[in-house]
């Protein structure tokens, strides 16, 4: 039994797709940047806070660490009908994934601030730097250059995973493909089309990210044209 590929019957859908694609990018964007912002400060707060803090962070970390994101997805969107919040499906999603990738953003960043040896902090001390100095020139920033990988790879997995949003209707790419190949009955060329674009959406987005990592680190630009 041999099968018929047929892609023509998707061209009329091509700014469909497109629009897909723009919302996934665009519900990873703002679930990357909040995100990253709730990571940092439970980072911070587990690292050097008071230990009721570092108690409410670890159970926070622990709980969404240990739970499938389709699971807090749901419960963040039924959630908020039960309180009799009404939010769309798409401001739904990007809490959800904030909650979610917030937690692995601040297990990574804790990483690298536990890599910041005491003699820099004694250094700083010494240079009279006060607290907030400290912490961002001399904590912080290199904590965060030093895991800025991690964080790249975690955030494009971000952008992978944005695809579960569909299951509460979050127009994103997934959910115009499952639109889509109901509409053409080609589910196969359908989603070899929608895997595709998600490939080249990882290497956009991993790009950007190195691009992003140059500016705002001159330091690992310098090393990589002496290497």
């Amino acid at each position: 039994m041999s099968y018929q590929f047929d892609f023509s019957a998707l061209l009329p859908y091509w700014p469909v797709f497109l629009q897909g694609v723009w919302l996934t990018l665009k519900l990873s964007a703002l679930a990357t940047v909040f995100g990253f912002v709730v990571g940092t400060l439970c980072a911070i707060a587990r690292a050097d806070g008071p230990p009721w803090l570092k108690t409410v962070v670890a159970i926070y970390v622990e709980t969404i660490r240990n739970t499938p994101l389709l699971v807090q997805i749901f419960l963040v969107y039924f959630g908020f009908a039960s309180l009799g919040l009404k939010v769309t499906a798409n401001t739904a999603a990007v809490a959800a994934l904030v909650v979610n990738v917030g937690a692995y953003t601040c297990e990574i960043v804790r990483a690298g601030l536990e890599s910041i040896h005491k003699s820099q902090l004694e250094a700083a001390e010494c240079l009279g730097l006060t607290r907030t100095q400290t912490y961002w020139h001399v904590i912080v920033r290199p904590a965060i250059e030093r895991v800025y990988p991690a964080l790249t790879s975690q955030y494009v997995l971000l952008m992978l995973a944005s695809s579960i949003t569909s299951q509460i209707s979050a127009e994103e790419l997934t959910a115009v493909a499952n639109r889509i190949q109901s509409d053409t009955f080609r589910s196969f060329e359908t989603y070899i089309v929608t895997g595709a674009l998600y490939i080249v959406l990882s290497f956009v987005v991993r790009a950007a990210f190195t691009l992003f990592g140059l500016v705002i680190f001159p330091r690992r630009r310098k090393l990589g044209t002496a290497i």
